[in-house]
Parts: structure tokens; C-alpha cells; sequence
């Protein structure tokens, strides 16, 4: 059974057609009987014509002398009998051996017989017998007459052994596989066309036998010649394809859904009928990804990138060749100018992407020039039409003529534009299709480059300014494959266009050149500057974007401190430079339109004007005028697409400058590290330090002392610059940062391997997760967000840490990954995983470190300062040394921890917990990820209003009134045009051509202005638009809770302020202005067609409800695919962000293959919507053309019926608009499929309007004193807080005092709820019961900046933003210099800052990547120092700094903070055992609060987490 989205009748062969349950069904069965019914009647029709040829004779000169009138308008039966027989056999004898040498290089395999195919050849044979049977009667009967007439003898035998060969040539096509013979199909259409003449002919004859002898009973009557002559005109359409199963090897039927383009009829592929089905389905039902078809294996990401990146690597190597030999030749002293010269010009092509460009050629331009010469054929049609219109003027114009070449140049003009539209949209096609490919090509590109850029390039390119990449300037790069040929195209038309201007006015076209001459300088001084904004414009959007994606990643820090209006002015900063931009760019546009759009009148106006003042012999007749006027209306194709086809190239060609640098930039050099076998017993190297297989090394040092740089040495990512590392075995890499996929617990510790059931559990033991999985809503099935935004900080490092164990690598890179978990559970991983008894016991393993208490048992310990290894050796050997390791471990060794394993019966309960939970778990039950959804069904006409209400309709009625007098003014001169057409000519001359061309000047001028104004009004009022709602999309996303960020992938976010957005900005405002300009022009041709032929709305109107019907068809399909597309384009920017940010564990793990593929599954997935996207377009444009020529025939036969009462005049005018008509309703259902299709971004915008928002950020008239809070006390009431509805409350009434100046620390194991008294404090999660004073004011009655802004937070994760230093601590610069200064020196930061070469205005990159995390960590205490609140709480806020720091960062805190109530989420309980108070949590209950000395006293669960922990 074949797939329902086939066509037909035109998309599958016979057993491949549409069956229930293995029976063919109706349509089945009447393509069968078509097939047969085809050829029975051809063999009918040849029958009759070839049997009657020798009685032809006979009747000759009986026809002759009796049809002279009719007679002499037939061909001579010579013709007939040689070249109409022979021209088609000609053709299939000569290209024959080509198409079968054709079908042997490419062999697709074989199809199998069938019934129909098996009656289609026995017809085929009996056919042929047919010219035998004739050969041997006129031999044996006619043989008197040989001698005379030996064309009739030869005919038939040329006739039967070329139907012979086609019957050959088709068993050859079944043989090798071919479904889609366009060979043949042009054989049996030239067969047709040659065959109707003769058919006329002896339909005539029995006609007249039949009007002069009818007393005889042998009458020439051929009663179903007319049905068969129809059927027979059929067989090209279905002669060819075959109704047999190809073979199970062909991988198009291994497809679930495959594209119906690979089998569908030749026909079927110019007229875009295969795509019918899907029309129709989306009209009857909303689409599903799931009607979409499958890929073609050439538009895949894996074919396409594949053949491309080889290109791109042998490029790459050739260029950095030539710069070696280049460079080695200037060291040398070889100093030689041309040597120079070309090494800038190398380098100067690279920064534009020249060589970008020219391997997208090598691969794409085959393909590309099958378009270009089918749009080279269009243009050969499109400048037919007008000689044709001069010839169909000049027979109105002639009285004399026969009315036959009237309706010969009238059917000529239809089938023309038929030709025309066929081959301007195959070539769309390939363009489209073309740039679809590049799209793919270059994500590829960029992907694959992301993972392999090294740090140094990587900073200097932002995540941001990456998805900028993948969104816009491939969009810029597919608009420039569509409109490149129109550079050099566009010139060429132009050119021609002034010729045979030439020939019909003389010396008067040069006044058109000049015209054309003085247009052109001034675009492109216009292209120009519009490219500089253009830049500029992407320069600010590349801002824009990339803050939007830090503001995203850090929007919890944002909220904690409140600083939400500050980011947002940054934000609507950088967004109104860019409207500026816009703004400057679309005037100076809107000069270019008018000067291109105007061009009509302007050049005509010229033209006309030299060449009735030249001479007043020199008039203007119907033909002359109307003929020019279709000439110069064919200039308005190449001069309004030049325009555009410049700024597309300038922007790509800024698009291609980006790309190349992006990927030219430097990447991890191979030789950074060596990678062996491992067969030695040295693990690794680092010179100069040699690590012993299976051995702990302890990495410590102080803060920015380059412990981490060590890692990324041994992995690769640093740049090496002497001495060697080699690293021997596989590795595994725990970064000091935990990177979280947005997937489920499991896939993140499985990471792409296959799940071992027994190692899989034992990793989440060691690893401390199994009692995190019981709290979890679906165990290890819950999906977590995001960079692990609904998991805790220690929660993530230790799932980073199972995603290493459970890899089983050789070698363990593991940076910290203890600071961000509890003392006991740090004690249980260092024991169960990374100690000499745990799972990783027999592993190298690197560990940096601050834990004191983990060093005794590390076989080697590196101490680092400022990058240099200034001790290594023991625990014991350096303690012997009494350096400065031993001095440190003196001072501080009273905070080492002693911490022992858990409890191994409550892991064996929980275990045995998971496996029962996991049999029952719901399968949404952990989902938390919401998925970009597509709506369905037309855009609601709310989108509409909206757009238009910020807009204001005091501004939106002028414009209509506007375009309505613009159109009018330009029916007026056009009318005016032909009243002066037909002047009479009295002398030679004709009278008032000066008053005749002032008017016609004065109406084109006002035009002119409307056009201006049109175009200006409508791109401001599309920036207005676009600013307020981009505006409402960035506060409806800034007051949106934690839980919308925790669900939304910020992917999803990005996309629509980067790729809706933009199409807000840009394609909705000239979606509107094409749709309006069309539709008045509609109407202004409409009116003058209906003023020469008021008969033609008998035509107009039905095709207008027939243009209807279509466009409900289309657009219906269209949006539904547009949304699609867009929905499939955001898990895009999503996965590109997550594997830039993790790129170095996914190369430290060896994972790029896989990340790979995941990639182009998304690109895939992306491109199966909008491939049927744009051929929607298509399918549109050409059938509705088809149906539109019907407008121009009409009018040109109407015209010739009519001439005797119409003037040339008004008949130029009326057929000269009528070519219009097709096109102009043709591009007003585009035009307004387009707006429909992009007032879907504004739908996708508007979407966050609904969701759920934060409370006020402030309340109005709130009477909340300005010291608030002056004391700093706290009160919980039966507090209770839940993370999402359905889930178990996180906090189950907390009933707490915490009194001024009180320092509290809270404790308990992970999930206890420790996090959630924060989060509640600081309403990111609002209450589910009870309440929450401050000061004795309840905090849910107050704004929450008024909260937020004035306690103070330092959070476990420290964010940093892109901008200076002083921006990160001070956003809204409320703090002078000086305050500043003594904040960092309080945090311990001021020596470090003092020597950055810009101090204060250091640049941070973006997420203070170009900091350590301790030092990040630091600047964050500052930010802390600078705000001095009266409430300060710290969330494990020193677990990422050593021990030292962390002792002065507890004593800053102590003697800054004294006067302030402190609240402390602890890991290392030593920080907290000086506290007033310490408040023990266990799963949302406060299990114990009383000060340190007392709860050790009453040991309870504090007393034995110190005990643990060495502490009692």
C-alpha cells in the first residue's frame, strides 16, 4: 500500500497506486482503464489516418475543386506524409543512443512486470503491426502508384520501427530502474502534435464526404476520433511509468513517508501536481510533522555535509600552506612585493569568506546552473510576447487580414505565458532548492566548528553571536542563491529590453538609457550605505541576541538581586540603535523603490517625450505606445529586482565575511596532546611531571592559580608552547562547572552508551544519587532543564560525576568536583568513587582540589602558584619539607574533614526503591521541558488587530487612502495614454502633443509622491509595530517566575527575539506593501479590461472565485508548514547552545560524532518542513498562473471578435494590462500568504503574553519605609512552599523567629529544603501556605524589587555578564569609585583587579569565562559588600574557593555583616559552629534549631554530622 500523500494519478505506478487492504480502489481502476482507453484509441486514430492515406488520392481533386476556401490552409500531403511523420522519429532515432548510454551509468534497479505494463507492450507491438499491414496493402495494391508516391511505402515502416525502438527503450527503463522518462514523454507529445494535422485533415474529409455523397454508404466518419485524440494526449503522461514494486533494495521504499517528487510523472514535476496531496490533507486537516515526507538523501545533513567537508578541510590546508610558504619566505628575507602583496590578499579573502563562497560553489553550482539556464529559456518567452503583441496590434490595425491570424496570435500569447511560468518556476525551485542546501551546508559548518574552536577564538565569539550565525546570515546566504542570477541576469534583460525599444522609437530609446544610466549610480550609492547600516544593524542585533542569551542563562541572579530593569534598558539600548539603523536603511530603501517602481512611467515618460519633440512626423500609435509600454513592463522585472538582488549580495556577502571568520578561526591543534595506546605504565606526562598508571594526584593551589588550566592542558584545550603532554588511554572529564544536558537523569549519566543495568546502579551509589532519585518526581526518568535548572548545585556536580564514572575511561580529569556537595556526601564520593577503595580505585586520577582532609591519601600531590608547580610530592614528603604546603596545612588543620561512608542500608532500601518506581513511573510523569508546540488552523484575526492596534489607525487609514489615489493616478496617465493612441493622425502629425505629454508628466509625477509616501509610512509604522512588541516580549519574558525558564528551552526564547523578531521587523511591513500595491494594481487592471471588454467579467469573474478557492487551499497548507517550520527550528539553537557550552567535556569524552549526528536529526527535521514550504509556493504560483493566462487569451479573443467596434487604443491598453493579471494575482496571494505566514512570528511572540507572570515588580503608593529593613528579623509562619503544582511540597509548615543580627547556618543533606527557605525569602517561589515576615512587614504585600533590592544574596553558582567589570557589581552605577575599590578589597579582589590593564573597565567575556570560578566567585561576595543589606544569605557561597580564602571570607563576612542577620546554607560546617544559631533540615521540616553548643550537647542528627565531619 502505497503512502497516502502520493498523488494519484500521477505520483505511483500501477501496483504502487492507491489500495485498501491489497484491492486497488476507484481511482486505481480508472487510471487502469485510462491507460487502455489511450491506447486503444491511438491505435483507432492510427489506423484510420494510415489506412486511409492511399485512398486519398481518389478524392483529391473531387476535395479540391469543392474546399478550395478550406483546402488552402492544409498542409501538402508531401509535408504530411514526410516531415510530421518523420520529425518525431528523427528525434528518438538521434538521441537514443545518448539516453541509453544515460540509463547504463545509472542503474537505480530493477522494477518488476505487471498486467498493465504487460498490456501496454502487447498494444505497443500491436501498433507497430499497423505500419506492416500498410506497407504490404499499398505494396500489393498500390503498387502502380509506388513509382509516383514512394513516401507512402516508407512512412509506415519508419512509423512502426521507431514505435518499436520507444517499445525497447521502455523494457531498458524498467530494466535500470527509471521511474520518470522525460525522453520519452517528449517523443509522444511531439507524436501528438505531429499527428494532428493529418487527424484535421481527414476529419475534414469525412466531412465533406459526407455533405456531397451522402447517397454512398462509405463515408469517412470517425465517431470517438475526438475522445480518442483526448485519450491519446493522455499517453505522455502515463506511456512510461511502470506498475510494478521496484525491488526491496531501492532505499526510496524503505522510507516511512518518502517524498511522491522521486516517482512522480514529468508532467507531474513541472506542474508541482505531486505536491497536490498535501495541499488537499492540509486543507481537510490541520498538518502534523507526522504528514510531513522524508528528506531526499541529497538534502540531507549527512550527504550534503559530508562531500562539503572535504572541500572545505583540502581548502583550509591549501590556505594555511600558502601562508606557511608565504610567512617562511618573509622570514627568510625574501621581502618580494609580490610575495606581499599576495599574502594580503590571502588574508584578505579569508576575512570575506572568498573561500567559503567558493567551495558552496564547487559543491551547489551544477545543480544552481540547471536553474540559471532555465531562467535564461524564460526570458527567451518573456521577450516573445511583445513581438507577438506588435503582430496582434497590426491585425487590428489591418482590416483586410483573416480573422484565423487573430485568434493564431492570440492562442500564440497564451501559450507563450504558459512557457514562460513553467520554466521561471523550475527555476525558483532549484534556487530554493539550492539555498536549502547551502542553509544545511553552512549549520554543518558552524556546528562542527564549535566543536573544535579553541579557547582563544572561542572568547572573541559569543553563544549568542553563534545562534546569529545558524539564524540569520543563513537566511541571508539563501536569499542570495535565489537572487544572485539577477545581478548579472537583470543588466542583460535591461540591455535587451532598450533594443527592441530601438527598433520601435528610433534615437528616442537612447532618452530610456539615459533614464536607466541615471537610476543606477544612484541605487548603488543607495546599496551602499544600506549595506553600512546593514552591519551596523547586525552589529547591534549581535548585541541584542547575546545579551538576551546571558540575561537567559543568568535570569535567577537576575532575579535574586532584582537587577531585572536594569538589563532590560541594556537590552531595549542596543534594540533602539538597531530600529535606528532600520530606520535610516528602509527610507533610503523607500527612495529606491520609488525611483525603480516609477521607473515605468519615468522611462516611458522619457522615451514618449524626445520622440514626439524630435519631430512632429513622429506619432504615437496604438502600437508603438502599447508595444513599448510591454517592453518597458518588462523592465520592471530586472530593474525592481536589481535593487534587491544588490542589497541581498551586499548582505550575504557581510554574511560570508562572518562565516569565514567564524570558521577560519583558530582551532585545538592536534599536537596539543598525543594520544597512544595505553601499553606503558606511565598514564600521563605533564613535563615536568610523570603520573604512574592507577595513581590519585591532588591538584592544589590558591585561587586563579591555574589549576584548572592544568586540566585543560592535559586535555588539549590550551595552546601548547613548549614541552609535550600525552595522555595514554581514554578519558573522562569532570569539569569545575557541572554541564547539564536538557535530558533525563539517565541519558545524562549514560551519556550516548548503552545501559548496563548492574554498573549503572552501582555508579549511582557511589555517586551518592540514589537518595536524590526517591525526592525526584520520576526518578532517574525526570528531565532536567536546562544547565540542571531544577537540580541543586551539588545534585549536578554529582550527576557529572556519574556520567564520568560510568564511561569506565582510563584516565579521570576531575576539577573540584567535591566543593559543591555536603561534607559526609563528599566524604562518601571521595570513599566510594575516587579514594584507593572506590569504584575508580585502579583509574589515573587527576583531582583538583580544596579538601585538606582528601590529601593523606593521594599518592602524588602538584601545589600550583600563579601557573608554576612549586611542590610536588606526598602528603608525608612535603610535610617534611616544611615549605609552604606544610606552613598551610599547619594553619589550617583544624578544618580537615574526617568525613566516613554512609549508611549502606539506606542505599540498598532506596535502590531496591528505584527499580520498584521505575517499573510504575507515568511516562510524563518527570517531564518538565515544555515542547515548542505549533498552533493550528488559520492565524486568529486577535493577531491582526493587534499588529495593527500599535500601529494606530489614525496612521493606517491614510496609507490605504494613499495607495488608492496612487493607483488612480496611475490609471489615469495610462488611460490618457491611449485616448492619445487614438488621435487621428491628420497630416502626418498629431495636435497638442505638448498639452498631451504636460499631463501625462503631471499625473506620473503624482504617482510618483504616492509611491514615496506608501512606502515610507508603511516601514515606520512596521518599526513601531515591531518595537512595542518586542517590548512586550521582553517584559512578558522578565516577569515570567523560575518555573517558566525551568520548562522553556532557551532555545525556544532566542528564537523569538532573534528569528521572529526579525521577521516582524522586516518581512510582515514588505509583505504589506507588495500585498496592497497589488491589490490596487488588480484593480486598476481589472477596471481598464472591463472598460475595452465589459464581456470579459464573464471570464474575470469565475476565475476570481476559482483564485479564491485556491488560495483557502494554500494558505491553509502554508501557514500550518510555516509554524511547523518555525517549532522545528528552535530544538536547533537549543542543542547549538548546550554543545558550545559544553564542548570541552563532549571532546574530552570523544563524543563529537554523536553530538554530530544529533545535530543533523535537528537540521533534518527542520528542512522536512520547509522543503514543502516553499514548493507549496511554487505549486501555487504555476497552477494559478496557468489559470490567469486564461485572462490574457480571453482578452486578446475578445479583442479580435470585437475589432470591429474597438479601438487599437483601448484594445493595446486592455491586452497590454492583461499580461499583467497573472502575475499580479499570483504575487497577491503570495504576498498575502507571506503576511499570514510571518503574522505567525507575531502569534509566537504574543504567546508569552499568556502565561503565567511574577507579582508586581512594584506596588503603587506602597508605604514601605525607605530603611526597610531596619533591623533584619525574620518570621516564618506555618510557611509551606511547593516547586510546581501536583508535586509534594518542599517546605511543609516552617514555623521560625530569626531575630536581628542573628547569624544562622542551615544544614541538612541534599533535598532537605535547605535552598527552599532561600528561595522563599526572596519569593522566587511564592508561598504555597503561610507567610513570611520581615521587619514585621509580610513580604507577599510588597513589589518584589522592593524585596529583592534590598536583602542580599551570594548564590552557589557566581554569574558573570559580558560588559566591565564595574557593570557586573554596580549595573545600575548608583556606587562611586571608591566604593567600589573598598568592596573588592574587602572580598579579597583588589590586587587582581589593580593589575588588569583596564582595572575597573576590565572586560568580563561572556558568563566571566575569562575568570576563574573562584574569582568569579569573589566578585560576587563584592557585589554583596557594595549593597550592605541588613539580610545577607549566603547558598554555600564559598564551596568553589580554597580554604584560606574561604577563612578570609568567613572573617570579612563576620566583622562587614556584624550589625546584619546572617543566613548561611553550609557544606563545611566549620563556618557555621561560631553561629548564634543552626537550623538542621530534613525532607521540608526543621528537624532541629538551637545554637552549635546545644545541639552537640542533645546529639541529635548535628552532632552526628559533625561527628562526621571531625568536628565532635
Amino acid at each position: 500500500m502505497c503512502s497516502q500523500t502520493l498523488c494519484p494519478l500521477l505520483g505511483q505506478r500501477g501496483d504502487e497506486l492507491d489500495t485498501v487492504g491489497g484491492t486497488p480502489t476507484t481511482t486505481c481502476w480508472l487510471a487502469q482503464t485510462v491507460d487502455l482507453l489511450a491506447w486503444l484509441s491511438y491505435s483507432y486514430i492510427t489506423w484510420q489516418i494510415l489506412s486511409s492515406t492511399p485512398r486519398l488520392h481518389d478524392f483529391y481533386c473531387l476535395y479540391a475543386s469543392l474546399a478550395t476556401t478550406q483546402w488552402q490552409y492544409n498542409l501538402t500531403q508531401c509535408f504530411q506524409n514526410t516531415v510530421l511523420v518523420w520529425v518525431p522519429c528523427i528525434y528518438l532515432w538521434l538521441l537514443a543512443p545518448f539516453y541509453c548510454l544515460h540509463l547504463y551509468c545509472h542503474d537505480r534497479g530493477r522494477i518488476l512486470m505487471s498486467s498493465l505494463c504487460t498490456t501496454k507492450m502487447v498494444l505497443g507491438f500491436l501498433l507497430a503491426s499497423f505500419g506492416f499491414v500498410e506497407f504490404f496493402y499499398i505494396l500489393l495494391e498500390r503498387s502502380q502508384e509506388i513509382e509516383q508516391h514512394m513516401v507512402f511505402l516508407l512512412s509506415p515502416i519508419i512509423r512502426s520501427m521507431t514505435v518499436i525502438l520507444a517499445l525497447c527503450i521502455i523494457q531498458l527503463e524498467r530494466i535500470r530502474g527509471c521511474r520518470s522518462s522525460i525522453f520519452l514523454f517528449l517523443f509522444w507529445v511531439l507524436a501528438v502534435i505531429c499527428s494532428l494535422v493529418p487527424l484535421r485533415a481527414k476529419i475534414q474529409l469525412a466531412m465533406d464526404e459526407v455533405m456531397f455523397f451522402f447517397q454512398h454508404s462509405h463515408t469517412y466518419k470517425l465517431p470517438s476520433n475526438g475522445l480518442g485524440n483526448v485519450l491519446y494526449i493522455l499517453k505522455p503522461i502515463r506511456w512510461w511509468r511502470f506498475t510494478a514494486k521496484p525491488q526491496v533494495t531501492l532505499k526510496t521504499n524503505l522510507l516511512q513517508n518518502p517524498c511522491p517528487v522521486k516517482d512522480a510523472s514529468f508532467l507531474s514535476k513541472i506542474l508541482f501536481w505531486w505536491f497536490t496531496g498535501l495541499v488537499v490533507k492540509g486543507y481537510r486537516t490541520p498538518l502534523e510533522a507526522e504528514d510531513l515526507w522524508t528528506l531526499r538523501e541529497e538534502d540531507t545533513s549527512q550527504k550534503i555535509i559530508s562531500e562539503l567537508q572535504e572541500e572545505w578541510t583540502a581548502e583550509c590546508a591549501r590556505i594555511q600552506k600558502q601562508e606557511k610558504a608565504l610567512a617562511s619566505g618573509v622570514a627568510l628575507g625574501s621581502r618580494l612585493q609580490d610575495q606581499a602583496q599576495l599574502l594580503r590578499k590571502l588574508q584578505k579573502e579569508q576575512s570575506s569568506g572568498f573561500f567559503l563562497l567558493r567551495t558552496l560553489a564547487r559543491n551547489f553550482g551544477p545543480y544552481f546552473l540547471t536553474g540559471t539556464l532555465c531562467i535564461i529559456f524564460h526570458d527567451a518567452f518573456m521577450f516573445a510576447i511583445p513581438q507577438v503583441l506588435s503582430l496582434l496590434l497590426s491585425f487590428m490595425r489591418d482590416e483586410d487580414a483573416p480573422l484565423w491570424k487573430g485568434y493564431f496570435y492570440a492562442t500564440l500569447m497564451f501559450l507563450l505565458s504558459c512557457l514562460q511560468s513553467l520554466f521561471n518556476h523550475q527555476y525558483m525551485y532549484t534556487c530554493f532548492t539550492v539555498g536549502m542546501r547551502v542553509k544545511t551546508a553552512v549549520m554543518g559548518l558552524v556546528y562542527r566548528k564549535s566543536l573544535v574552536i579553541n579557547s582563544a577564538a572561542r572568547r572573541t565569539c559569543t553563544v549568542g553571536e553563534i545562534v546569529n550565525l545558524v539564524s540569520a546570515d543563513t537566511q541571508k546566504l539563501m536569499d542570495f542563491v535565489v537572487y544572485f542570477n539577477a545581478v548579472w541576469l537583470a543588466p542583460i534583460e535591461i540591455a535587451l529590453c532598450l533594443f527592441f525599444l530601438w527598433q520601435h522609437l528610433g534615437p528616442s530609446a537612447l532618452a530610456g538609457i539615459a533614464t536607466v544610466i541615471l537610476i543606477f549610480p544612484l541605487n548603488g550609492f543607495i546599496a551602499k550605505k544600506r549595506s553600512k547600516l546593514q552591519e551596523i544593524q547586525m552589529k547591534f542585533m549581535d548585541g541584542r541576541i547575546k545579551l538576551m542569551n546571558e540575561i537567559l542563562n543568568g535570569i535567577k541572579i537576575l532575579k535574586f538581586y532584582a537587577w531585572e530593569k536594569a538589563f532590560l534598558e541594556q537590552v531595549l539600548g542596543y534594540r533602539e540603535k538597531e530600529l535606528k539603523a532600520l530606520k535610516k536603511s528602509q527610507i533610503l530603501y523607500s527612495i529606491s523603490i520609488v525611483t525603480f517602481s516609477h521607473y515605468f512611467f519615468q522611462i516611458a515618460f522619457a522615451m514618449f517625450g524626445v520622440y514626439v519633440m524630435l519631430d512632429d512626423r513622429n506619432v504615437l500609435d496604438a502600437q508603438k505606445v502599447f508595444v513599448s509600454m510591454a517592453l518597458i513592463n518588462i523592465l520592471k522585472t530586472p530593474l525592481s529586482q536589481l535593487p534587491f538582488a544588490i542589497s541581498t549580495t551586499m548582505q550575504a556577502l557581510v554574511s560570508l565575511r562572518r562565516l569565514g571568520k567564524y570558521l577560519c578561526s583558530e582551532e585545538l591543534k592536534v599536537d596539543n596532546i598525543s594520544n597512544e595506546r595505553l601499553i606503558s605504565p606511565i598514564a600521563t606526562v605533564w613535563v615536568p611531571v610523570c603520573v604512574p598508571r592507577g595513581s590519585l594526584v591532588a591538584v592544589v593551589g590558591h585561587v586563579g592559580s591555574g589549576k584548572s588550566s592544568l586540566l585543560s592542558a592535559m586535555l588539549g584545550e590550551t595552546e601548547k608552547r613548549s614541552g609535550q603532554v600525552t595522555v595514554k588511554g581514554s578519558v573522562a572529564y569532570v569539569p569545575q562547572q557541572a554541564w547539564i544536558q536538557n535530558a533525563t537523569v539517565q541519558d545524562n549519566i549514560v551519556f550516548g552508551r548503552e545501559k548496563l543495568k548492574t554498573w549503572y546502579h552501582r555508579v549511582l551509589e557511589a555517586c551518592a544519587l540514589l537518595p536524590d532519585l526517591d525526592i525526584l518526581p520520576a526518578g532517574d526518568a525526570t528531565e532536567i532543564g536546562e544547565k540542571g535548572l531544577n537540580l541543586s548545585g551539588g545534585q549536578k556536580q554529582r550527576v557529572s560525576l556519574a556520567r564520568a564514572v560510568y564511561r569506565k575511561a582510563d584516565v579521570y580529569l576531575l576539577d573540584d568536583p567535591l566543593s559543591a556537595v555536603d561534607a559526609h556526601v563528599g566524604q562518601h564520593i571521595f570513599d566510594k568513587v575516587i579514594g584507593p577503595k572506590g569504584v575508580l580505585g585502579d583509574k589515573t586520577r587527576i583531582l583538583v582540589t580544596h579538601g585538606m582532609s582528601f590529601l593523606p591519601q593521594a599518592d602524588l600531590i602538584l601545589v600550583l602558584v600563579d601557573g608554576e608547580i612549586t611542590e610536588s610530592g606526598s602528603y608525608q614528603e612535603l610535610l617534611g619539607r616544611h615549605g609552604a604546603f606544610a606552613e598551610f596545612i599547619h594553619t589550617f588543620a583544624n578544618t580537615e574533614r574526617k568525613e566516613s561512608s554512609m549508611q549502606r542500608g539506606t542505599n540498598t532500601i532506596t535502590q531496591r526503591k528505584l527499580l520498584e518506581f521505575q517499573e510504575q513511573v507515568p511516562e510524563d510523569l518527570g517531564k518538565l521541558t515544555e515542547v515548542d508546540k505549533a498552533r493550528t488552523g488559520r492565524v486568529r484575526l486577535e493577531m491582526y488587530k493587534k499588529y495593527f492596534k500599535t500601529i494606530g489607525l489614525a496612521i493606517i487609514i491614510p496609507i490605504v487612502f494613499l495607495y488608492a489615489f496612487q493607483q488612480g493616478a496611475s490609471l489615469a496617465y495610462n488611460y490618457w495614454l491611449s485616448m492619445w493612441a487614438d488621435d487621428p493622425i491628420v497630416n502626418g502629425t498629431q495636435i497638442d502633443t505638448d498639452l498631451k505629454l504636460t499631463v501625462f508628466g503631471a499625473l506620473g509625477f503624482v504617482q510618483g509622491v504616492a509611491i514615496f509616501g506608501t512606502t515610507v509610512a508603511i516601514s515606520i509604522c512596521g518599526i513601531i509595530a515591531s518595537r512595542h512588541l518586542h517590548m512586550d516580549l521582553l517584559i512578558n519574558v522578565l516577569r515570567s517566575p523560575m518555573s517558566f525558564f525551568e520548562r522553556t528551552p532557551s532555545g525556544n526564547l532566542l528564537n523569538r527575539f532573534a528569528k521572529e523578531i526579525d521577521a516582524i521587523d522586516c518581512m510582515v511591513p514588505d509583505g504589506l506593501k507588495m500585498m496592497l500595491s497589488y491589490v490596487f494594481k488588480l484593480m486598476e487592471v481589472c477596471i481598464i479590461v472591463l472598460m475595452a471588454t465589459p464581456f470579459a467579467a464573464v471570464i474575470i469573474l469565475p476565475l476570481a472565485f476559482l483564485y479564491a478557492f485556491v488560495q483557502s487551499f494554500y494558505v491553509a497548507t502554508s501557514c500550518q508548514l510555516r509554524r511547523l517550520e518555525a517549532v522545528s527550528r528552535s530544538p536547533i539553537y537549543t542543542h547549538f547552545n548546550e554543545t558550545v557550552q559544553g564542548a570541552s567535556v563532549i571532546r574530552a569524552f570523544g563524543d563529537q560524532s554523536r553530538f554530530i549526528l544529533q545535530a543533523n536529526k535537528r537540521v533534518d527535521f527542520n528542512q522536512t518542513s520547509y522543503f514543502p514550504r516553499f514548493v507549496a509556493t511554487r505549486w501555487l504560483a504555476v497552477n494559478l498562473e496557468f489559470v490567469g493566462n486564461g485572462v490574457v487569451l480571453a482578452a486578446a479573443i475578445l479583442s479580435v471578435m470585437g475589432r470591429s467596434t474597438l479601438s487599437p487604443g483601448i484594445v493595446g491598453l486592455a491586452v497590454s494590462h492583461s499580461l499583467q493579471v497573472t502575475g499580479i494575482l499570483s504575487w497577491i496571494v503570495r504576498s498575502w500568504t507571506d503576511v499570514e505566514n510571518n503574522i505567525v512570528s507575531v502569534e509566537r511572540v504574543n504567546e508569552y503574553a499568556e502565561t503565567v507572570k511574577e507579582a508586581s515588580w512594584t506596588i503603587d503608593g506602597s508605604s514601605l519605609p525607605s530603611a526597610w529593613p531596619h533591623k533584619g528579623a525574620i518570621e516564618f509562619q506555618d510557611y509551606g512552599l511547593q516547586y510546581r503544582k501536583g508535586l509534594e511540597l518542599a517546605l511543609k509548615g516552617i514555623s521560625l523567629q530569626i531575630h536581628e543580627r542573628e547569624k544562622v547556618g542551615i544544614v541538612g543533606r541534599t533535598g532537605a529544603g535547605k535552598s527552599s527557605l532561600a528561595l522563599g525569602i526572596f519569593r522566587i517561589l511564592e508561598a504555597a501556605k503561610g507567610n513570611i515576615f520581615i521587619d514585621g512587614i509580610n513580604i507577599a504585600d510588597i513589589g518584589l524589587h522592593d524585596l529583592r533590592s534590598r536583602i542580599t544574596i551570594i548564590p552557589q553558582d557566581p554569574v558573570l555578564f559580558s560588559g566591565s567589570l564595574r557593570m557586573n557589581l554596580d549595573p545600575f552605577d548608583t556606587y562611586t569609585d571608591e566604593e567600589v575599590w573598598s568592596s573588592l578589597e574587602l572580598a579579597h579582589l583588589k590586587n587582581f583587579v589593580s593589575n588588569l590593564p583596564d582595572k575597573l573597565n576590565h572586560e568580563c567575556s561572556e558568563g566571566g569565562e575569562n575568570l576563574s570560578l573562584g574569582q568569579r566567585q569573589l566578585v560576587c561576595l563584592a557585589r554583596a559588600l557594595l549593597r550592605k543589606t541588613k539580610i545577607l544569605v549566603l547558598d554555600e557561597a564559598t564551596a568553589a574557593v580554597d580554604l584560606e580564602t574561604d577563612t578570609l571570607i568567613q572573617s570579612t563576612i563576620r566583622t562587614q555583616f556584624e550589625d546584619c542577620t546572617v543566613l548561611t546554607i553550609a557544606h563545611r560546617l566549620n563556618t557555621i559552629m561560631d553561629y548564634t544559631r543552626v537550623i538542621v533540615m530534613d525532607k521540608g521540616h526543621i528537624s532541629e534549631t538551637d545554637s552549635p553548643s546545644n545541639l552537640l550537647s542533645q546529639r541529635g542528627q548535628f552532632y552526628r554530622m559533625c561527628r562526621e565531619a571531625g568536628l565532635a
